[in-house]
């Protein structure tokens, strides 16, 4: 079974309060996973690595053998995919926590889209800052 993992993480100042978001759905559009998170005082970046790394965690956690990671964070999917160097440490540290469980899954791949088409994630983000 191959999964889409859509992903998004905010912060409302840059760093400032921060979360996470994403949403796991089989082939046919079942929602296998969606959970939305505050993270605390964090930067929007490290925000979308954490979505990520806990999307991947839950990909693992159900057997998902593949896994397509769909995210409005064009630096995550490049620094993934090794077409951009991850040069922050604190990304560095996330980003190979991600790798990591990648290579559990087997199968992984990023793609980058636009915001409008990562509706449900950025509403968790939203939910989750919003929330008490």
């Amino acid at each position: 079974m191959k999964a889409r993992l859509s992903t998004d993480g905010g912060a409302r100042g840059n760093p400032g309060p921060a979360a996470y978001g994403y949403v796991l759905e089989a082939e046919d559009g079942t929602v296998l996973a969606a959970h939305g998170e505050k993270i605390g005082i964090a930067t929007n970046n490290v925000a979308e690595y954490r979505a990520l790394i806990a999307g991947l965690e839950k990909a693992i956690e159900l057997a998902v053998p593949e896994v397509e990671v769909v995210s409005d964070s064009e630096l995550l999917v490049k620094q993934m995919t090794g077409e951009y160097r991850v040069k922050n440490e604190a990304l560095r540290e996330l980003s190979l926590q991600a790798a990591q469980l990648a290579r559990q899954i087997g199968t992984v791949s990023y793609r980058a889209v636009r915001r409008e088409h990562n509706e449900l994630a950025d509403r968790l983000v939203n939910e989750a800052l919003d929330g008490p």
